[in-house]
């Protein structure tokens, strides 16, 4: 039986009742913890749960499931987190029975904890595909495995060690990260150890509350107990919190484009979103804590504060490794963006990038050919055998080169750096869609804003220092 065919198939049911592919995903999310609660045992409020629904009907059903939603969403902890200002979106009582009926036919419980997250996350994959813009927090699973296999984050490092994501999205790279020591360990894990990955390892920041929801929840069927804090990272202050590893893919795009964060420990003034996730990154990295970073062409090559954000990063960190993504990476969530993945370790300067170019001559990813992680092979191999790479145990190859620090300075610090030839005539094979024009467009227009606001800044400098002048005169 497909389980998410099965449950997702019923979404075309409820578009007569005026409920979409995000709102159906927060119902069940909502109902599967409901069930989930009562076959582990979990205390709720007497009355608010799964026993009460499965019993109800008609609109005493309807009526009970808010009253439960906002009964729930008063409590605290992990409780209160997941139903933090939910509300009911069924009109029809029996579309809402028909639900719970689905979800009753299923023993969750019995199920192990890779099938549970399997279909919670193949139930995410979907809505991310229908849903417009949602591949701005969905990382497609094939990569994220791939990064955890050459960054290797192991809580045997450390007593306190610390996995962190500052854009988490559903959760996708915290999982990654834990499902990546269960496949090396597996069986070999001490209590202790297993308990920290249950407990107190795990965090991340949430800027939109349903998705944040989402990543609890997907946390849960991964038997995690994470940290999500909701909020905006770049614009609040860490409050002295840093991390072991970071993994994050911060959103692409524009939007909220114009706001400079107000942080003293920004180095560097500017609106560019991915710039500033990059100096947060470094301020909440330990000293010899290591990243990964997803970001999007032009943090490579944009001049000004991109050139400045690039020699800072080189100068606080090893930046040892960018990983040149095909082109479609995130199809079907968004089919045109082209992106990267910077690794680098905090504390040690940068004397050397090695640049892996998966995407010259490289098939673009399509519906049809999705993403693989057999696709990332041939770079987790050469990556090297440890999360911090030694220059001795890399060869180069033909999509594997060295650049010495001073060969990237006189590149003016442009990190966009290719050499293989292009045989499919800039297509990639094929010819170019909308998609990846809007993508191209929508980077021209964040390096315009992004030029416009430090015209605007220095021009505001400018008459402040002007008129402090002309008031000394008088």
């Amino acid at each position: 039986m497909d389980v998410v065919q099965k449950i997702w198939g019923f979404c075309n049911v409820l578009k007569h009742d005026g409920i979409n592919y995000g709102d159906y995903i927060e119902q069940l999310t909502y109902l599967l913890f409901l069930k989930l609660a009562e076959e582990k045992g979990l205390s709720l409020p007497t009355g608010y749960d799964w026993p009460a629904l499965r019993e109800k009907s008609g609109t005493d059903l309807t009526d009970h499931y808010q009253a439960t939603l906002r009964e729930l969403g008063k409590q605290s902890g992990l409780l209160g987190d997941i139903f933090a200002g939910s509300l009911s979106r069924f009109r029809e009582p029996v579309n809402l029975k028909r639900l719970i009926g689905l979800i009753d036919e299923i023993a969750w419980s019995e199920l192990d904890v890779d099938l549970k997250g399997t279909i919670y996350e193949g139930l995410l994959q979907k809505f991310a595909a229908e849903q417009k813009g949602a591949g701005q927090y969905f990382t497609p699973r094939p990569l994220i495995r791939s990064i955890c296999r050459v960054m290797q984050p192991d809580l045997h490092e450390a007593p306190d060690y610390a996995v962190h994501d500052p854009a988490c999205g559903t959760g996708g790279f915290l999982i990654g990260a834990a499902e990546w020591m269960f496949r090396k360990y597996g069986a070999q894990l001490d209590r202790d150890v297993q308990k920290r990955m249950r407990r107190g390892t795990y965090s991340g920041c949430e800027l939109v509350l349903e998705t944040r929801r989402l990543g609890l929840m997907n946390l849960f069927l991964h038997e995690i107990e994470g940290n999500l804090h909701y909020g905006d990272s770049i614009a609040e202050p860490p409050h002295g919190q840093q991390y072991h590893i970071i993994l994050t893919n911060p959103p692409f795009g524009v939007k909220g484009a114009g706001e400079v964060p107000n942080r003293d420990d920004f180095t560097v003034s500017t609106s560019n979103k991915q710039l500033n996730f990059i100096q947060h990154v470094i301020q909440v990295l330990k000293p010899g804590g290591r990243a990964a970073m997803v970001l999007p062409d032009n943090v490579l090559f944009e001049d000004n504060a991109g050139r400045e954000v690039r020699q800072l990063l080189m100068k606080d960190c090893q930046l040892h490794t960018i990983l040149r993504l095909p082109v479609g990476t995130f199809t079907p969530y968004s089919t045109g963006v082209k992106a990267n993945v910077l690794f680098f370790r905090k504390g040690v300067p940068t004397s050397e990038v090695w640049v892996y170019d998966h995407r010259t001559n490289i098939p673009k990813i399509t519906k049809g050919q999705p993403i693989t992680e057999t696709q990332f092979e041939d770079f987790v191999s050469v990556y090297g055998p440890l999360p911090t790479p030694r220059s001795n145990d890399r060869t180069e190859s033909e999509r594997f080169r060295r650049f010495t620090r001073e060969e990237i300075a006189a590149r003016n610090d442009n990190l966009d750096i290719t050499w293989l030839k292009d045989e499919s005539n800039g297509t990639n094979g094929a010819g170019v869609e909308p998609d990846e024009i809007l993508s191209e467009i929508f980077t021209q227009l964040q390096t315009a804003m992004d030029a416009l606001n430090e015209l605007s800044e220095a021009l505001s400098n400018r008459s402040a220092k002007t008129q402090g002048s002309d008031e000394e005169a008088e």
